[in-house]
């Protein structure tokens, strides 16, 4: 028999719900409006990327690319490997997707015999491999919402000196590739050494120009730029995927906390129903009690 006690606690139980998806609505609607603002960084970097590999294609062609430190290959002995994850949780399974590519690539290497060097992007990338006792390199944190070109230097930076001083042999970048809001893929790209190959097909520039700094100058400077506007490309590909993840987390945690109050509330009806059921029996009960007395 449902009691008043048990229709007070469906009724916590219910406000408690309901609040739970306010909060949870609350920061769906957040996530989709950092999504529209992540694409539109995206798609305004993504012209200067495309220009600087336009150029470096057309100065290839008249000079030798393969002569720059960042294009120098070598027998692969130590690899760099930079993670993007997050900094807050509350995203589905968008950090373990691609912590999982993270790991396939670094059992890869080491069961090629090849030491790693870890460098993250992320408080949970570096809470991850921390708790199983994997020392990174470097950490970022507080930069996996809204990266910035500093930022995406810093670490080419980093990466860029290592790899010219011979310290590494190779860097995979490990990022979410952003389809649409539905659809996010970790990948993983070589980031260094820079592969003569990506810029092949290139038009001469024309021989009219006449070039100050020269050609060869201005194709030694522009291919850091280059990796840069890689790593950027990765950064700002994993925040718009961290966003659309989290907005749909967020939306199935609203829709599941919708239906669990409605099924608290037929159930507290329910009991509301039985209660009132056994009230009206127990007074026709006693009326007749007194009637036969």
């Amino acid at each position: 028999m449902a009691g008043s006690g048990q229709i007070r606690q469906l009724k916590r139980r219910i406000r408690s719900v309901q609040s739970t998806q306010k909060i949870t609505r609350a920061m769906e609607m957040i996530a989709a409006a950092r999504i529209i603002k992540a694409q539109a960084r995206v798609r305004n970097a993504r012209p200067y990327a495309e220009q600087i590999h336009e150029v470096i294609k057309g100065l290839a062609v008249s000079n030798e690319v393969r002569q720059h430190p960042l294009l120098t290959q070598r027998e692969v002995e130590r690899v760099a490997i930079v993670v993007n994850t997050s900094d807050r949780g509350l995203a589905g399974a968008y950090n373990a997707n691609v912590l999982k590519v993270a790991e396939r690539t670094m059992r890869t290497e080491r069961e090629a015999g090849r030491s790693i060097d870890l460098y993250i992007v992320g408080k949970k990338g570096a809470g991850y491999f921390a708790y199983r006792g994997q020392r990174a390199e470097r950490v970022w944190t507080g930069i996996s919402d809204t990266p910035t070109v500093d930022n995406a230097n810093a670490i080419a930076e980093i990466l860029m000196d290592r790899f010219a001083k011979g310290e590494l042999d190779r860097v995979w970048l490990v990022y979410t590739d952003f389809k649409s809001s539905l659809t996010q893929a970790p990948v993983r790209m070589e980031l260094l050494p820079v592969k003569p190959v990506e810029f092949e097909g290139g038009e001469e520039m024309n021989p009219d120009f006449i070039y100050e700094p020269s050609q060869p100058f201005m194709l030694e400077r522009l291919i850091p730029r280059y990796v840069e506007a890689k790593v950027f490309h990765g950064l700002l590909e994993s925040s718009a995927s961290e966003h659309a993840a989290r907005q749909r987390a967020m939306k199935s945690a609203t829709d599941n906390a919708k239906e669990v109050a409605g099924s608290l509330s037929r159930v507290m009806n329910q009991a509301r129903q039985e209660q009132i059921t056994t009230e009206i029996s127990e007074i026709v009960g006693g009326a007749e009690a007194l009637q036969s007395g």
